[in-house]
């Protein structure tokens, strides 16, 4: 047990103060800057708008999901589709937490190269959309999604006090669950694995690439949630390459999104976001395998304190891991603690509806919101810990089903 423990405190004590940081710069990037001024400088196909869309998303904190409405909101707001997409596949893979964290981590040439890869990728697959939405071959879309961007509050001292609502709070409700997670999970692969696991199949990097990719596009794993796995994992033997593979393939895709993306932007342009982030990963993974020097140069940077379980933590260390606990607990018990008062609230006159691929508060909004929309409905509460959402008025059942399949979520009988 004192090694789990020592394993888990580690890892904490070393992302604690960076994504502390994070979460605070998110704050006031959500509070602070206007989320017009995005769709402003994006509403055309070639290079400068879809470097400008990268550019904008790669230090939002926004997860694959999360990013969806905001990236639907922009094409609305008049951003082209080229643009879009770039913001689409930039987003999710960084944040200005999940770099520093990877600093924290996985060392300095690792939080360089994943925002690097991200750009680059968002680059090729935006130019990509941009050139068949400027010969007009893209699928028309009729999708029905009405997302839109949210405003700015008003007054210093409402901005100040957004800015740590959402950063300290809102943020964690989203990535906390799955941040505790991939704590978990590398701590148990740092314990039970053995040292050289992964040394028996370093000579096929690219099969271990493939594997990755594989497990890695169904699933839901958010930017942050995937460092503390993929840290574990290389200090396991596995290759930087193979760990840079999770960092970019493991954030941006996933099942839901890919569902939504289908119906906002078009068949065409599913694939390219999709060919994007896989074979950017992949890409950037056999750079790092393969270049003469780079993968020591990454295996060389993993900071000290992965390296050893006892680690000496400053008080700063055990202040911020404290703090950070705290906001996961506290987030934890929102959501659990909320999805109980549901129950206990419910009445006979609200119709239930069980809602799969919901992920974290991003799609909590978005299916309030959408099913609020419709003609007739009074009421509308989504539990998102049981994945149902209640609602009560004048609607028939199939309205409210076609919705939820509209959003880009899917109906459970």
């Amino acid at each position: 047990m004192t090694d789990y423990v020592n394993a888990f405190v580690s890892m904490l004590n070393g992302m604690s103060p960076y994504l502390l940081l994070g979460f605070l710069i998110a704050g006031l990037l959500h509070a602070f800057v206007p989320s017009s001024i995005y769709s402003r400088y994006l509403a055309g196909t070639g290079l400068r708008s879809v470097a400008m869309a990268a550019a904008f998303g790669i230090p939002l904190p926004l997860c694959s999901c999360g990013v969806l409405p905001t990236s639907v909101a922009l094409r609305r707001s008049g951003a082209s589709r080229a643009a879009s997409t770039s913001f689409l596949i930039a987003t999710p893979q960084t944040g200005v937490d999940s770099i520093a964290a990877t600093f924290s981590m996985m060392g300095l040439p690792f939080a360089i190269l994943r925002p690097v890869a991200a750009l680059i990728t968002s680059l090729f697959g935006g130019l990509a959309v941009g050139h068949w939405e400027r010969k007009g071959s893209l699928d028309e879309v009729q999708d029905g999604i009405s997302y839109e961007l949210s405003e700015l509050p008003k007054g210093i001292w409402n901005k100040i006090l957004e800015t740590f609502k959402y950063g300290f709070f809102d943020m964690m409700q989203s990535i906390g669950r799955w941040l505790l997670i991939g704590l978990v999970v590398a701590t148990l692969i740092t314990v039970l694995l053995p040292n050289d696991f992964f040394s028996t199949y370093a000579r096929w990097p690219l099969l271990n690439m493939f594997i990755i990719v594989l497990v890695a596009v169904p699933m839901y794993v958010c930017a942050t949630g995937s460092i503390p796995i993929a840290a574990a994992l290389m200090l396991k033997g596995m290759s930087p390459g193979c760990a840079l593979v999770l960092l970019m393939a493991g954030p941006a895709a996933n099942m839901a999104s890919m569902f939504v993306v289908n119906k906002a932007f078009g068949r065409k342009a599913t694939i390219v976001y999709l060919f994007s982030i896989v074979g950017g990963a992949m890409a950037f993974g056999v750079l790092v395998d393969y270049l003469p020097g780079m993968r020591e140069i990454f295996i060389n940077a993993l900071p000290h304190h992965i390296m050893q379980h006892g680690m000496h933590a400053t008080w700063l260390n055990n202040v911020c891991s404290i703090a950070l606990l705290g906001m996961i607990v506290v987030a934890l018990e929102r959501t659990y603690y909320k999805s109980y008062l549901i129950k206990r609230k419910n009445n006979s006159a609200m119709k239930e509806f069980k809602v799969k691929g919901m992920m974290c508060v991003h799609c909590q909004a978005n299916v309030e919101k959408g099913l609020a929309s419709l003609p007739g409905v009074e009421k509308v509460t989504v539990d998102l810990a049981k994945g149902t959402a209640l609602v009560e008025g004048n609607v028939t059942d199939q309205a409210v089903i076609e919705k939820i399949n509209e959003l880009g979520y899917q109906y459970e009988s």
